[in-house]
């Protein structure tokens, strides 16, 4: 006698399968996102250190994100956007985002005091 599987038993098995992956495949999207996101406020919260190590040598802060590249430490992950909306002598804001994410995120400093 041969064993093996019916054709019940393998569309059943591959019900089975389709259900999983249409409920697997929108969580890791979301995954996906939470992760780029939370990328781009890590480069963010770098940058503002980045700002305030420029403060400390130069008395005002930087309109420019290639200022604090190099020596000033920050390196940016690769699809992350960061700008300086604000910068003068007594304060900057600045904000980026990841072009695969779906939030801005903006901070606020001063001497040494960020708001989120």
């Amino acid at each position: 006698m041969e064993r093996g599987f019916t054709l019940i038993e393998l569309m059943i098995v591959i019900a089975i399968i389709g259900i999983l992956a249409a409920i697997a495949i929108p969580q890791f999207g979301f995954y996906r996102k939470r992760t780029y996101n939370a990328t781009a406020n890590a480069d963010l919260k770098t940058a503002c250190t980045a700002q305030e190590a420029y403060y400390t040598d130069n008395l005002t802060y930087t309109s420019t994100v290639s200022n604090l590249t190099g020596s000033y430490g920050l390196i940016t992950s690769p699809n992350v956007v960061i700008n300086v909306a604000l910068a003068d002598a007594a304060s900057y804001e600045m904000r980026a985002y990841h072009s695969f994410g779906d939030i801005t995120y903006t901070v606020k400093g001063s001497g040494g005091r960020f708001e989120h």
